[in-house]
């Protein structure tokens, strides 16, 4: 069996970004909990090889490569910094880009941040519907995280650690069930 990846995407669109903060530390305790390996994308920088294409029929080779890089993934850890109520334009724009099918059953651990505590429902409310339509596996516990849980766009909240370590623990049992299961599968197909 290959390797497993965790990959975070992270909806910023400017930097320093207290999400790219977040999606990086879950995404690098996830894959350390899983003993998977990892990587992370920020919008900021792949925005621009993603827009030069409206569908996914019209995405050059850099593009391409992306987007099969996301689908490939074993777990996704998807965060964006809530914009009017909602999602990043440039993360919707990613996943408009994606197969339809190509999240189905894939493990997904949502992640935002805000500047108020009032959009704390923003993983639940707009992230979730995101990935029902993907049928993706979202996990159950989201991350929300507010400017007061950083401290030079790194994370420096004591609840918000233990915020992390609770989906990280969470995250990691169902997983592993998960891949767990996988394998008993294909064993018994094989035999």
């Amino acid at each position: 069996m290959s390797a497993r990846l965790v990959f975070g995407i992270s909806g910023n669109v400017k930097r320093p970004s207290r999400t790219a903060a977040l999606v990086s530390e879950v995404t690098h305790r996830l894959a350390d909990c899983l003993g998977a390996g990892e990587h992370v994308i920020e919008l900021v920088d792949a925005a621009p090889v993603l827009f030069r294409a409206l569908t996914a029929a019209q995405l050059d080779e850099e593009g391409t490569a992306l987007i099969r890089s996301l689908e490939a993934a074993d777990v996704l850890v998807v965060g964006s910094p809530v914009y009017r109520a909602s999602y990043s334009g440039a993360l919707k724009h990613l996943f408009d880009l994606v197969g339809y099918d190509r999240l189905a059953s894939k493990p997904v651990v949502l992640v935002a941040t805000g500047g108020t505590p009032l959009h704390g429902l923003v993983p639940d409310h707009q992230l979730r519907p995101l990935f029902a339509f993907f049928r993706s596996l979202v996990l159950p516990t989201p991350l929300y995280a507010v400017e007061t849980d950083f401290e030079n766009h790194r994370v420096a909240s004591p609840a918000l650690e233990g915020r992390i370590s609770r989906v990280i623990e969470e995250a990691g049992r169902l997983i592993e069930g998960v891949w767990h299961g996988e394998q008993e599968s294909a064993a018994s197909v094989a035999a």
